[in-house]
């Protein structure tokens, strides 16, 4: 959703209020069992 507005260009800010409720697209998209060690780390770093 968040990303469908952005892209939009209906909204000019987005606020973040849960970091750690985010959950990276590969994690969701991902295979059950499959190791996704670092992923949310990674995110947070690459986006700082």
């Amino acid at each position: 959703i968040t990303d469908m507005l952005v892209r939009s260009g209906a909204v000019d800010v987005v606020v973040v209020d849960s970091v750690a409720a985010l959950t990276p697209r590969a994690e969701i998209e991902g295979e059950m069992g499959e190791l996704q060690v670092g992923l949310q780390a990674r995110l947070m770093s690459q986006a700082l």
